[in-house]
């Protein structure tokens, strides 16, 4: 697992997808740190299936998730989220001065900084099924950008609302990636 990667961040693009949702926009951009092993387009489709799962924000928050594309951000159009993959090296750098100790993922400023470790090995709270620990991952950092703070465990056995720190402790819970259906 490399601790660092190039340090320059680059806006992916993101297919175009129809979204039937309504309400408050929020416009987002994917963007992945160079000199990781990644496929950046691969980032970028997940990040949107993530974000327009009918089990999300969306849903829950009322909000109507629209991408910001390369040439739009360069432009210097408007952005409300920035959905960043980063090598465990820079997630540090983006997150401080919150702590993450190369280790875990955070919410800063108008970033949601994905940290690659996790990405790529997902945590033992999700066992082997790192796919779905990036679904929360993504979830739960997005969470912060619209406004929620940390949550705990309602009771042994139950689902885990996406705003637990299911990284650190699930806290009785059962791991569960999703905004909804907790």
């Amino acid at each position: 697992m490399p601790q660092s990667g190039n340090g320059k961040l680059t806006v992916v693009s993101v297919p175009a997808m129809a979204n039937p949702a309504t309400g408050r926009t929020v416009r987002y951009t994917v963007e992945v740190e160079g000199g990781l092993d990644v496929d950046a387009a691969e980032v970028g489709r997940t990040v949107q299936a993530v974000l327009l799962d009918p089990k999300g924000w969306q849903k829950v928050d009322g909000v109507k998730f629209v991408n910001v594309s390369p040439a739009e951000a360069k432009d210097g159009k408007a952005v409300d989220i920035r959905v960043t993959l980063a090598s465990p090296a820079l997630t540090d750098k983006l997150c401080a001065p919150m702590r993450t100790l190369s280790q875990v993922s955070c919410w800063n400023g108008e970033r949601s900084v994905l940290n690659f470790r996790r990405w790529a090995l997902g945590d033992d709270s999700y066992g082997d099924d790192v796919a779905r620990y990036r679904i929360y991952q993504v979830n739960h950092e997005v969470g912060h950008g619209l406004g929620h703070g940390h949550a705990a465990c309602p009771g042994k056995g139950k689902r885990a609302p996406i705003m637990v720190q299911q990284t650190l402790s699930l806290g009785g819970c059962t791991p569960w990636p999703y905004p909804s259906g907790a």
